[in-house]
C-alpha cells in the first residue's frame, strides 16, 4: 500500500448502480453480470481509440461511503471521444492523490481481499469521489482517492 498521484484518464464502458450489500447476495448482485459482459473476448474491440489491452473499473457517484450506493463502470481507457460506439458510457477519471493497493493471485478472491483492506483503512481517509481498478494479466491495482 502506497500513496501515488493518479493521472486523469477517460474510460468508456458499461455501467451499473449497486451497493456492497446487494453484491453480497448473488440473487441481487449486478457486478458479476457486468464483468461477464465486459470481460467477454472482443467486448471492446470496436472501440477505436483504445489506449491499451487492460480493463478498467471506475467506482464513482458514491452515495456516502462503502456502505452506500455507487456506480461502477467497466471498460477501456481511450485517448479521445471521437467515434465512440453507441450504448457505452464515458467517464472522466480525474487526477487525484490515491492509495494504491495490489490485488494479486486468483480472482476474484484477491480483489475481494484488497477491497477488504481498503474498507478497513482509515489513514489517510478515503475521499469516496472516484476510485479506479486497473486489471491486467498479473492482477489488478486499486487506486483509491484520498483526502
Amino acid at each position: 500500500m502506497e500513496l501515488v498521484e493518479r493521472e486523469e484518464i477517460l474510460v468508456v464502458g458499461r455501467a451499473v448502480r449497486t451497493t456492497n450489500e446487494a453484491e453480497a447476495d448473488p440473487s441481487r448482485g449486478l457486478l458479476a453480470g457486468l464483468w461477464a459482459r465486459a470481460g467477454a473476448p472482443g467486448a471492446f474491440d470496436h472501440v477505436g481509440s483504445r489506449k491499451d489491452a487492460r480493463l478498467y473499473a471506475v467506482l464513482t457517484d458514491y452515495e456516502s461511503d462503502h456502505h452506500g450506493a455507487y456506480t461502477q463502470i467497466v471498460g477501456v481507457a481511450v485517448s479521445d471521444l471521437a467515434d465512440l460506439p453507441e450504448g457505452l458510457v464515458v467517464v472522466r477519471v480525474p487526477a487525484a492523490r490515491c492509495l494504491r493497493l495490489e490485488a494479486r493471485g486468483p480472482m476474484p478472491g484477491a480483489l475481494i481481499d484488497a477491497w477488504q483492506v481498503a474498507w478497513d483503512h482509515t489513514d489517510p481517509p478515503r475521499a469516496f469521489t472516484t476510485d479506479l481498478e486497473i486489471h491486467g494479466p498479473d492482477g489488478a491495482d486499486l487506486l483509491l482517492a484520498v483526502r
